[in-house]
């Protein structure tokens, strides 16, 4: 394998405009940002900055700027928050309540009623509590500028897709046990714009077995803006100007969680539960309708994340299943050149700052690694109680990390 062109992106393009520096949605830049990235810290060493963080929430940490923004919820959900935290000290600068429900959706014990991550824009940053209601905030003075509950679905255990942003609309993924559909709300009102219900038939499957859980991702194929976004039992393209489902690829999964990635004229996707896959489909401007059977290049099924997304590092794939194995595939046919046990438990999507990777366990242990030819060394293992649910940010070589209880700056070396 080779890492020389490490990071290579071939067909990904962020639809945010933004510095090196920004982290601007959930997964920004596939990932990755500059190093070289910290190797050793604890709760008393490497630290920049540890500030408590109230309520519960799942959602990542996004930042422009000097500005980072996080979601929270209170009062076991009934007061969901958007928190803006000053980049350089650790501050808190806004607590702002937007939504107050008076009958929570139900979350389960590995979720929680702020698990979307914000996206942000210049002057603007967008928040989503799935069915609860989305929103967008000034960045300037924190205040609401508009709120819409109109999106509706039985998530059953909890909201987790992440929205994006492209041109002037927002975009979510809104997957229940009810409805599944992709919807595009205007960022200046958020009125609806276009929503599309996706084009399998829940009706054969289970209600339980029919929610997933996936942020859409935005790519170029032949120089069109395209979305890309798993659902349950089917994975498929669209026209993010009008929502129009272009092709689909049908696979056996659901709870579907990883964010897909693009590379090598592919897109990676893990196909959830029960048993995820790894497929590698072929990125074709002439695809149309049903393309299961002659676009999947190939599938992994040893060592698939759930709930992590895949790393890009050249043309090789990164990835930690659930219980926390470190794999390392050819990216062109799927061939695994190495596989290690990290940490326990990872719910966090690995990064990398650099040549160095990151993994955050849910008990709070953290993988410092440095792949090569031959594998994926591990340099360093640090401990961050109590540990990591939210994937962290990759700043100026530092790394902004969500813990259960605290937002913190890491930026020992």
């Amino acid at each position: 394998m080779s890492l020389s062109r490490w990071p290579a992106v071939a067909v990904l393009a962020s639809a945010l405009l933004v510095s090196a520096n920004d982290w601007p949605e959930f997964r920004a830049a596939g990932g990755h940002g500059p190093g070289p990235g910290p190797v050793k810290w604890s709760a008393t060493e490497g630290l920049l900055w540890n500030t408590p963080i109230p309520g519960k929430g799942w959602s990542s940490p996004v930042v422009l700027g000097k500005q980072i923004w996080l979601t929270t919820a209170l009062d076991e959900g009934r007061s969901l928050r958007a928190l803006c935290v000053d980049l350089d000290t650790g501050k808190m600068v806004y607590n702002v309540e937007i939504f107050t429900p008076e009958k929570p959706d139900f979350a389960n014990n590995t979720n929680s009623h702020a698990s979307p991550t914000p996206v942000i824009e210049k002057g603007r940053v967008y928040v989503s509590f799935g069915n609860m209601g989305n929103a967008c905030l000034d960045t300037a003075t924190g205040e609401v500028l508009w709120r819409n509950r109109t999106l509706r679905l039985d998530h059953k255990e909890g909201a987790a897709s992440s929205p994006i942003l492209w041109r002037d609309l927002f975009l979510l993924d809104c997957d229940g046990t009810d409805f599944d559909y992709l919807a595009a709300l205007r960022k200046d009102t958020g009125k609806l714009a276009w929503k599309t219900h996706r084009s399998f038939d829940l009706a054969k499957v289970r209600f339980d077995l029919r929610k997933a859980y996936c942020t859409p991702q935005i790519a170029q194929i032949d120089g069109k803006d395209r979305i890309l976004s798993v659902g349950a039992y089917r994975f498929a393209c669209y026209d993010p100007e009008t929502g129009k489902e272009l092709w689909y690829v049908s696979h056996p999964g659901y709870n579907n969680a990883p964010r897909p990635a693009v590379a090598h004229g592919r897109v990676y996707l893990s196909t959830g539960w029960n048993r995820a896959r790894l497929l590698a489909i072929r990125l074709d401007p002439a695809a149309k309708g049903d393309i299961t059977k002659t676009h999947v290049d190939w599938e992994c099924r040893d060592n698939v994340p759930r709930m992590s997304s895949i790393l890009i590092l050249g043309d090789t794939i990164f990835m930690v299943d659930d219980n926390g194995w470190g794999v390392l595939l050819n990216a062109t046919d799927g061939t695994r050149f190495w596989k290690k046990r990290l940490v326990p438990l990872v719910a966090a999507a690995p990064v990398a700052a650099g040549k160095r990777v990151y993994v955050f366990g849910q008990k709070g242990q953290c993988a410092v690694l440095e792949p090569d030819r031959k594998g994926a060394h591990v340099i360093a293992k640090n401990q961050l109680a109590p540990g990591c649910m939210a994937s962290p940010a990759v700043i100026d070589g530092t790394l902004v990390v969500r813990t259960r209880t605290h937002l913190c700056r890491i930026g020992g070396k």
